[in-house]
């Protein structure tokens, strides 16, 4: 969970792999350790890209020690063998803790079953310690495989044809405890149980006054409580790396009795299961509940989440993470070469990366070297950047007030806090997504907490064309995170024709610097006002744009706020269509997905549902290709599969609509399989923002918040005006690989398609050929993975 960059060379030449390119090749793939959501997802990604290569790929049953019993728990996998599987938690190939491989003998036993059946390339799926015993393996394997020899076991010609043992990890847990990667796979479902979890528990609480504690899992790692309260507004958090201080009971009652004269009705405390105080003690929730109710007399309930947090269905972002991984550990085995080090394939922001496996192993094994000898801000550095600066924004966002002045603040924040302060204006454009409230929430409590005056705008542009502007106190913004929609209000009215009304508006209110949330229309409205800059000295001021609509359609960034939660909206959906037709045989699905003009839900959902093909504008596709789907979907009929999906962004074609291709597959397909037509519709818009959503809202705005007040410094001049009016001071804010890149809105012209509006550059349509892979189409795989060299910590965590 830490963040890295590279410090050295990186390889970075992106090349075409076509089917059957390393055929004859034997590939296992195995779980070991705690399971986690997402597992199933990488164990299918793994099975069918090797497959789609050529390779000769097993499952080994019960982690290592299936491997070391061998026989029936060494099975070759089939294509269909990994069907049906997406979306269950777990993993079906079973996971176990091996006393017998942790010692020589137990090794031994497990090479004569890897060479037995061929298999000399390890793809590992587990945590740190799974890890360390697989590369603990490799470093034997010479040895290993000499002693079989003498002992005759094997032949002089198995010897030297499984001279060398391959391995790649993936990091499955939910803990998000390994230094080398973002997020590993099955965190952010946890994140997912948490927060639904919290959110049930609120509205009980809420009718009776209550307070509970949540004990959430994480082993000896803080990071599941701290983004869980980011994302739940919870009141106080324990977490092992950064323990309370002595008088935490002082502290706590204190908080928790002002917000209740302050007229809060429930109060949330999340309890990290490896709490300690200061000198190392655990800290239990059963202790923190006698606290509560020993002094302020509160009714406290206890609530331990256990394993519900390990359970369930993996969410979009753990379903696509994992198939993006494992064909980048598949392919990265059949490039090791002998001298190859070991790799862990992980996520640095959006961009797949191969990391060496143990450097990353001895960096996590360092945090708990920290948090043993009590050097607990040594923990929270290793635990990298990203993680502290989460710790510090939800100690910040979540004070009852802002902060007084005080003799311990230094004399910058006394300066910063003691003057009159800026002001700033946040408002909405465009259609309302999931994790705008949360933006809003965080940008008005970053700017307070700095001295500045945050103005709220209602409806958009015609809150500034009719003046509908409203100071926001800190209290404004008290438990929007969790809410979608836009509290604020949005509409798609944009500049053009309005701008002397803007102007008084901004100029009457004596406004600073703009936040603009939204999705293309915010960024077609910055860009007007900005190319007024020129004829309208009120529009000379900083201004942003976050991006923030479920289409994912706005240029200069990779992710939109509201498009994690529309995905998981659509693959819930997509799970529960499919599982209507249990029983029902051959049936084949036609879903319709929003998004305009742009296919990123549909192929997206594709990846995380499963599908057998997902239609989109940005490839063009005619009545030849319709029946050469169907007949695919036929064939694979035909060798046992019994469900069929199939995406259509809303306006991939014009002609070819959702009910004609409904219409089209009943009828060329009337003899093989029945279809159903879905159109989602708004469900994809609505419902509460996924742990993603809300805490890149927060993160995002707090970025934008640091932004404005740095330009609105710059451009302020003597007699305390701004003029702001050269390009990069009206900007998006976007997420590009592994960067968080402030863009100036009128260079983004360039890259624009207005028509359409969509960006001319998509990361995503890379995928493209994943998702047709992984459903038996042939196609070109294009790699995306970063082979780096060493590692060094960075601050540009993109991820939660």
């Amino acid at each position: 969970m830490s963040d890295f960059v590279p410090d050295g060379p990186i390889e970075n030449v992106p090349r075409s792999v076509k089917s059957g390119a390393y055929a004859g090749r034997g590939i296992a793939v195995f779980t070991s350790g705690g399971d986690s959501q997402g597992m199933n997802a990488a164990v299918r990604a793994v099975v069918r890209f090797g497959i789609y290569l050529g390779a000769k790929v097993y499952f080994i049953k019960e982690g290592y020690q299936g491997m070391v019993d061998g026989g029936e728990n060494i099975v070759e996998a089939t294509w269909s063998s990994v069907s049906g599987n997406l979306h269950k938690g777990g993993t079906i190939i079973g996971s176990a803790r091996c006393k017998d491989f942790r010692v020589r003998e137990g090794r031994l036993k497990a090479a004569r079953n890897l060479i037995n059946r061929g298999i000399t390339n390890l793809v590992v799926i587990g945590g740190d310690g799974s890890l360390t015993g697989a590369n603990l393996f490799r470093q034997e394997w010479s040895s290993l495989v000499d002693e079989l020899a003498e002992k005759g076991v094997i032949t002089a010609e198995e010897k030297s044809k499984y001279c060398n043992l391959y391995i790649v990890g993936m990091v499955g847990s939910i803990d998000n405890d390994f230094c080398g990667t973002d997020m590993t796979i099955g965190t952010d479902s946890a994140l997912h149980r948490i927060i639904e979890s919290i959110d049930a528990i609120a509205a009980t609480a809420y009718s009776h006054q209550r307070t509970f504690i949540m004990e959430v899992m994480g082993r000896h790692c803080g990071y599941l409580a701290i983004v869980a309260a980011l994302a739940s507004e919870a009141d106080f958090i324990f977490c092992p790396e950064s323990p309370p201080p002595k008088d935490w009971p002082e502290k706590l009652c204190n908080k928790l009795a002002l917000e209740r004269e302050a007229g809060q009705r429930l109060n949330i405390i999340i309890v990290s299961e490896g709490a300690v105080d200061r000198d190392g003690n655990t800290i239990t929730s059963e202790m923190v509940k006698d606290v509560v109710v020993k002094n302020l007399h509160q009714d406290a309930r206890i609530t331990v989440l256990g394993h519900v947090q390990r359970g369930g269905r993996p969410s979009a972002f753990d379903r696509v993470l994992a198939c993006r991984m494992g064909a980048e550990a598949v392919l990265a085995l059949m490039e090791a070469e002998a001298e190859t080090e070991p790799c862990v394939v992980s996520l640095d922001g959006n961009q797949a990366v191969r990391l060496p496996l143990m450097e990353c192993v001895i960096k996590t094994q360092a945090v708990s070297k920290a948090m043993s000898e009590q050097n607990w801000d040594v923990a929270v550095q290793l635990r990298g950047r990203s993680f502290a600066r989460n710790l510090e924004t939800y100690k910040m966002l979540t004070r009852l007030k802002p902060p007084k002045l005080s003799p311990e603040m230094t004399q910058q924040m006394r300066r910063q806090l003691s003057r009159s302060g800026y002001t700033l204006a946040v408002m909405c454009v465009g259609a309302p997504a999931c994790g705008m409230n949360a933006a809003v929430r965080s940008f008005t409590r970053n700017c307070i907490y700095r001295g500045d005056i945050v103005l709220g705008v209602e409806d958009g542009i015609e809150g500034l064309i009719k003046d509908n502007v409203k100071e926001l106190q800190w209290s404004s913004v008290t438990g929007w995170v969790g809410q979608g929609g836009a509290f604020l209000g949005t509409k798609r009215t944009l500049p053009e024709g309005n701008y002397e009304k803007i102007a008084e508006t901004i100029n009457k209110h004596k406004i600073n610097g703009l936040l603009v949330i939204g999705g293309f229309e915010a960024y077609n409205a910055v860009l007007q006002l900005a190319q007024q800059k020129k004829t309208y000295k009120e529009f000379c001021i900083p201004m942003l744009v976050i991006p923030s609509t479920i289409s994912n359609n706005v240029p200069g960034t990779e992710f939109s706020l509201g498009a994690d939660t529309a995905l998981n909206e659509i693959t819930e959906i997509c799970d529960r269509i499919r599982q209507s037709a249990q029983g029902t045989k051959r049936r084949v699905f036609i879903v319709e997905t929003m998004g305009g003009y742009c296919g990123y839900l549909a192929t997206m959902a594709g990846l995380a549902g499963g599908a057998d093909q997902a239609y989109i504008f940005e490839e063009t596709f005619g009545a030849k290709d319709l029946l050469r789907d169907i007949e695919h979907m036929i064939s694979k009929m035909n060798d046992g599969v019994q469900r069929g999906l199939v995406l259509r962004n809303e306006k991939a074609n014009g002609n070819y609509n959702s009910d004609f291709m409904y219409r089209f597959f009943s009828e060329e397909g009337k003899n093989y399989f029945s279809a159903r037509m879905n159109v989602l519709g708004h469900m994809q818009q609505g419902g509460s923002p996924s742990p993603f959503d809300r805490n890149m809202g927060t993160k995002m705005a707090a970025k934008a918040a640091e932004w404005l007040i740095t330009k609105i410094c710059e451009c302020a001049q003597a007699d305390g005006s701004i003029n702001a009016s050269s390009p990069d001071t009206a900007v998006l804010l976007g997420i590009i690989k592994r960067n968080y890149c402030f863009s100036p809105v009128e260079d983004l012209q360039n890259d624009t398609d207005f028509v359409h509006r969509l960006p001319k550059q998509q990361w995503w349509l890379k995928l493209r050929s994943l998702l047709r892979i992984l459903a038996k189409h042939d196609s070109a795989y294009v790699e995306e993975g970063l082979n780096v060299q060493t590692i060094e910590e960075t601050g540009q965590s993109l991820t939660m």
